[in-house]
């Protein structure tokens, strides 16, 4: 990090910190409507000690992010890490689905400058608007030398979440965002910056090449009084892997669990977690995983199981024994 006043690279994707309201008081907005150009103009305003370079990517609501996006920010992010003029970089994302982005990129940068990914709740214009704040900590946080080696991270509701352990947890409250196993790593306002440790990942190389594409995985959400013709319609769309999204500690009913291990059979893998919104999965505790062929999430959410698998498939990781330890190390 320089001496000096740092450099931020600024990547914009839209969301709802890029969103607009034709009310202050209304419920409805329009995500990603607000040009980066015109964003940082207001943010302009704030004083930031930090010189922004804008990179305008995608204005879409995060719902559409995709394989495009995802592979334009990872080959923007790639340039700024080994540009010298470059101290750090801002991603703005929309929320619903910061942490399946964050956590790709977790899996395939090495730890090495700041990415930090900064959203928000409240759209401009909106009583309560958070995105200001939002960005305004998110740049104290990508100025920070002590940011670098952590892997990217997210900023919302005045804390610093790992991309690891980062999840969305409400629909629309401020503070939506929590972090599990591990809660926030820090506590950032516009004014201060207070780590709760050290960084740990300083010099750690990508876990993963990025690919060229990413394999079609599904997530499969169970329920009560489901069947096994749901697995069925997955095997029929070609896909090459499935999240259970499963009841408690990663359970479905006895026929779709039977469907899953045939998948299995057939060289798809089959991953275990749960649509509980925290706890381990943990391998075989309810279900047999020995016996089916499956693999234990442990730590990992449906979302970020889904995101693990498809970079795993995608580097060519078939053996269950190596997807496992993957999905052990979280």
């Amino acid at each position: 990090m320089s001496e000096q006043t740092p450099t931020l690279l600024v990547l914009g994707t839209g969301g709802t910190i890029a969103g607009s309201t034709a009310s202050a008081t209304g419920g409805s907005y329009c995500a990603g409507e607000l040009s980066l150009e015109s964003m940082l103009g207001d943010v302009a305003m704030l004083g930031l000690e930090a010189e922004l370079v804008a990179k305008p990517i995608a204005q879409i609501g995060s719902q559409d992010m995709g394989w495009e996006v995802w592979d334009a920010l990872h080959k923007e992010i790639s340039a700024a890490q080994n540009d010298p003029e470059i101290d750090g970089i801002l991603v703005t994302h929309g929320t619903d689905t910061a942490e399946e982005t964050a956590y790709l990129l977790d899996l395939t940068l090495a730890a090495r400058k700041p990415v930090v990914l900064v959203g928000a709740m409240r759209p401009a214009g909106a009583v309560g608007a958070d995105g200001m704040r939002n960005f305004a900590n998110a740049v104290r946080v990508a100025s920070d030398p002590e940011a670098s080696g952590r892997g990217p991270l997210l900023v919302m509701g005045d804390m610093v979440f790992a991309a690891k352990d980062v999840r969305k947890s409400a629909t629309s409250n401020i503070d939506a965002f929590k972090g599990y196993p591990r809660g926030p790593i820090a506590r950032v306002t516009p004014s201060s910056l207070d780590w709760f440790g050290g960084a740990t990942r300083t010099g750690e190389p990508a876990r993963f090449d990025w690919p060229g594409e990413l394999p079609r995985v599904a997530i499969l959400h169970a329920g009560a009084g489901m069947d096994e013709s749901c697995v069925n319609a997955l095997l029929g769309i070609g896909c090459k892997g499935i999240v259970l999204a499963g009841m408690g500690q990663g359970n479905a009913p006895r026929c779709v669990l039977d469907a899953l291990s045939r998948a299995v059979k057939d060289g798809v893998p089959v991953v275990r977690s749960s649509r509980v919104d925290e706890g381990l999965v943990d391998r075989n505790v309810e279900v047999d995983d020995e016996a089916y062929g499956f693999i234990a999430a442990r730590a990992l959410g449906p979302a970020k199981a889904r995101i693990l698998l498809m970079v795993l498939i995608a580097n060519g990781v078939s053996d269950a024994g190596d997807i496992q330890a993957a999905f052990d190390r979280g």
